[in-house]
């Protein structure tokens, strides 16, 4: 009986070395029946050592659909997202994140699949010039790892990251009004600054943003709007080159910043110096 139960683990052992010897192949081994999920597992931890993050995923996947109710199913399937993640195949490391959320969502590495998921989108947003619907993404999946796992060790980047990408859309306002000031379309250029002062006035482009209002303004004629972003601009950010900017344009014309009340930049002079928020 002794001799049977050696002779049997020497078999699986052998099986397993020969398994795990493959990894030297380029190609991932396909046909995977009968090999026990831990020697799978580790196969699929050996290729994320060699960064063949694609072979990884497609390892820790075979382990979920060979396995899928054991506890190996539940790890592969947060590591599945990462491999995919570091393989920048971020379609895919958003359904793995998400179905791991979708099974687990309680257990301990659900704020990590939820993180993962949100740097699935951020990690794409590499420029001011690519489409924005990324940016509203990475920001929505970020403020859910911050809302939803508060303690968690991910909170902390989530929270720098949200700040960077919440930058990301002012810069990109930033860009396109500037271009809009460049042709000579006035309007057009302040719609696009307006945004920035009135919703993202926690950026480094506000200042900026007044500035050029102060520009636009005084080309379309319409000095006392000229005038109040000028006086907004000298409250928040006197110290400035933009304030500077902007002054020497007022008094050119024979102008200072004021505040006037009938205008928009009023109602952002009220709750931005005054704190009256109704």
């Amino acid at each position: 009986m002794t001799a049977r139960k050696t002779g049997g683990l020497a078999i699986t052992l052998a099986v397993s070395m020969a398994f795990l010897v493959s990894c030297g192949n380029n190609a991932p081994t396909r046909d995977l029946e009968g090999y026990p999920a831990k020697d799978i597992y580790e196969r699929a931890e050996y290729e994320i050592t060699q960064k063949d993050f694609g072979d990884a995923a497609f390892y820790f996947g075979e382990v979920e659909r060979l396995y899928p109710y054991s506890d190996w199913a539940k790890r592969a399937l947060i590591m599945q997202a990462f491999s995919y993640h570091r393989d920048r195949d971020y379609e895919n490391a958003r359904v793995s994140a998400q179905r791991f959320l979708d099974f687990y969502p309680a257990d301990e590495d659900a704020a990590y699949a939820q993180y993962l998921l949100a740097l699935s989108y951020y990690d794409q947003i590499d420029d001011v010039g690519r489409d924005q619907g990324l940016t509203y993404q990475a920001l929505q999946a970020l403020r859910v790892v911050i809302e939803r796992y508060p303690d968690s060790e991910y909170a902390r980047s989530a929270i720098l990251k949200f700040d960077l990408a919440f930058d990301h859309l002012a810069a990109k306002e930033m860009e396109i009004g500037r271009y809009y000031l460049k042709h000579k379309h006035y309007t057009a250029a302040v719609n696009r600054f307006r945004v920035v002062v009135e919703k993202f006035q926690t950026t480094q482009h506000t200042a900026e943003a007044l500035h050029r209002l102060v520009e636009a303004y005084l080309s379309l004629g319409l000095t006392e709007e000229a005038q109040t972003a000028g006086a907004v601009l000298g409250h928040n950010y006197k110290s400035t080159e933009w304030y500077a900017d902007s002054y020497k344009l007022l008094t050119g014309k024979g102008l200072e910043p004021k505040v006037f009340e009938g205008n928009w930049l009023g109602a952002v002079y009220r709750q931005m110096i005054r704190g009256e928020w109704l």
